[in-house]
């Protein structure tokens, strides 16, 4: 009998990090969200302080704005060469968040505020209606004080040994310069 092997399906470039929890919309749901979010954070040896923050008011967000009876939030974080992407996704599509001006005295409404200046980069994606994702982007190697050039960053993304990028993430965390984390051996 013959056999004939069939290679797999695409590979990715470099590995992809990730962690999805489903959530209650509720005060507790939204601080949980933080707490396992900074643990898991915490075991891949990335940056707490911005990330919490931003999980923190995500997922605030969605548990007074976003809040469906009967239906949870989802956090998902994930981990793509050198960026950080953080999704919280509810079930309330028909309302989009809006920054809007805050007076001195305000217990709150600056939410939005907090997460632009934590992040690099944010949003919002509509899904499948009745949901969105409101979702943030960090540059773990550059929250550390690594300046990362373009040039370093495609190194980290075309890498495919995961070995090697692990090896890399756990230099990122002491690291003071970008060939400290790219040095061999």
């Amino acid at each position: 009998m013959n056999q004939e092997t069939v290679p797999a399906g695409p590979q990715l470039d470099s590995p992809i990090r990730n962690f999805s929890v489903l959530l209650s919309p509720t005060p507790r749901g939204a601080r949980l969200a933080r707490l396992l979010a900074t643990e898991q954070l915490r075991s891949w040896g990335l940056p707490l302080e911005a990330p919490g923050h931003i999980v923190a008011e995500l997922a605030a967000n969605a548990a007074v704005h976003g809040r469906v009876p009967g239906r949870d939030f989802r956090l998902t974080l994930y981990v793509v060469g050198s960026t950080l992407r953080i999704e919280v996704t509810d079930t309330c599509g028909d309302r989009l968040p809006q920054a809007l001006p805050t007076r001195l005295d305000a217990e709150s409404g600056r939410g939005l505020v907090l997460v632009e200046a934590f992040a690099d980069r944010w949003g919002v994606d509509l899904g499948p209606p009745p949901r969105k994702t409101l979702w943030a982007e960090l540059r773990v190697l550059d929250r550390g004080g690594i300046a990362v050039s373009d040039e370093d960053r495609e190194r980290i993304a075309s890498c495919d040994d995961l070995d090697t990028l692990d090896r890399r993430l756990d230099r990122a965390i002491t690291a003071t310069s970008a060939s400290e984390v790219f040095a061999e051996g």
